[in-house]
């Protein structure tokens, strides 16, 4: 049996149209959606919007940490601009290249820039969404959780975290545990480009522990410090930034 892994795909639906090849499932683990596209600034929602200008001002202020400035200064971009429908027409658009290019069968769950409640609308026969539930895939028992905990960065499926632990509770022991963001472990979350920690589950570390599951597969941070260690007798892997590699992580058994 072989699995092809992809997390954090952010637009790139050309190489999502070939991640399944030679494999017999595909398994995505969420951030579809690219609305600012941190190493080329004239890709994603924000520019298609407001120009790369000021897509590359927003980043300056968000890497350097001066939240409460991005917000203002978007605030002022986005003022007289109905933010909610521009959005979801843009996400539709990008949503229906790359649903379709989903191989059959895919087992999904969604990242924290994820807007759920329209997946339904186009995720298509072949494709399973999963978010607190288990999933049988050739004789091993794969668990998912999707989305993220609360930042000041506000991305759309940020949660709590007591919401996010009983989702990883639900899940319960599993043979394979699929999370769209990595347990609370630093040299999991601390993304060496953006120089920041991102924000990892304790409740999947916990998880990890008391469950002991084979492996326990995330994305979420692009540049990690390590892509890969051992918790207990569980293989942690980051599967990589899908959308700049263009390569699935393989599971075979």
């Amino acid at each position: 049996m072989r699995v092809h892994v992809v997390s954090d795909v952010h637009g790139n639906s050309t190489g999502l149209a070939r991640a399944g090849d030679g494999a017999d499932a595909l398994v995505c683990l969420g951030d579809l959606v690219l609305f600012l596209d941190y190493a080329d600034h004239s890709r994603g929602i924000f520019p298609d919007l407001f120009g790369k200008e000021n897509a590359s001002r927003i980043v300056e202020l968000r890497t350097a940490r001066r939240f409460e400035e991005a917000r203002e200064f978007g605030r002022r971009l986005w003022a007289g601009v109905d933010r909610g429908p521009a959005i979801e027409k843009a996400v539709r658009k990008q949503y229906s290249e790359l649903f379709a290019a989903f191989p059959t069968p895919t087992y999904a769950t969604y990242g924290n820039v994820d807007i759920p409640h329209l997946w339904s609308e186009y995720a298509g026969p072949g494709t399973t969404v999963l978010d607190g539930q288990r999933v049988e895939i050739g004789g091993r028992v794969f668990g998912f959780v999707g989305g993220g905990l609360r930042t000041p960065m506000r991305t759309p499926y940020e949660i709590d975290d007591e919401e996010y632990a009983a989702k990883i509770e639900a899940v319960g022991e599993v043979d394979v545990l699929c999370t769209h963001i990595p347990p609370e472990v630093p040299d999991l979350v601390y993304d060496t480009v953006a120089r920041r920690f991102e924000r990892g589950s304790r409740a999947l570390l916990a998880a990890i522990r008391r469950t002991r599951p084979r492996y326990a597969l995330f994305g979420h941070v692009h540049q990690p410090l390590v892509r890969r260690m051992r918790i207990g007798s569980t293989e942690c892997v980051n599967v990589g930034h899908f959308a700049g590699s263009g390569r699935p992580w393989a599971l075979e058994w």
